[in-house]
């Protein structure tokens, strides 16, 4: 059975916690679409990167949501930011996670995103430092990827592969996240 991530992009998003989950889970053979919530293909990363998305959020429908595996948030504060305040992504995310689908975000994402829904709600979670302080209702960790139920939480542009590595392992196995591990020289 295929597996799908949706991985969402918004301006000022950090590329390289972006980029390394859609790498690696197209490694392992996770049909993996980048979505625009900008209205348009181009998205615009912190670091002047540009990248254009597969698709663009109010075009894709709800039951292709509902039938993904894993909803991926990067951070870079303004891109999760932008990614807070998408009500269509709202909606989507609340859906996500009461139906137990798999959620990861990386750096501000944690903070920014999903506390603002109440995902973060009773669950052990990591992010980039200091953001934890305006979370109320979770258990903060300082290691460096975190996994509670259907969250994984990873703190910084560091830990990338590391949380890319958890997702893969998360939907496809340890056998195929070590290969993974392995063939990048991870470990």
């Amino acid at each position: 059975m295929s597996k799908k991530a949706f991985v969402f992009l918004a301006d000022g998003f950090e590329e390289v916690e972006a980029l390394t989950p859609v790498d690696y889970l197209r490694r392992a053979d996770i049909e993996t679409i980048t979505v625009s919530i900008n209205g348009k293909e181009a998205v615009h990363g912190s670091h002047k990167i540009t990248v254009l998305a597969d698709r663009i959020l109010e075009q894709i429908d709800r039951k292709e949501f509902q039938a993904a595996d894993v909803f991926v948030l990067p951070g870079g504060m303004k891109g999760a930011q932008n990614l807070s305040q998408n009500g269509i992504l709202d909606d989507v995310l609340k859906e996500a996670n009461l139906s137990g689908k798999l959620i990861a975000a990386i750096c501000a994402s944690p903070a920014v995103v999903l506390d603002a829904k109440g995902i973060l709600d009773g669950k052990i979670f990591t992010c980039y430092p200091e953001m934890e302080k305006s979370v109320k209702k979770a258990s903060y960790s300082l290691k460096r990827v975190v996994a509670d139920g259907n969250l994984i939480t990873a703190r910084a542009a560091g830990t990338s592969a590391e949380f890319a590595i958890a997702i893969v392992e998360k939907l496809s196995g340890k056998e195929v996240a070590d290969k993974i591990s392995q063939a990048v020289l991870l470990k």
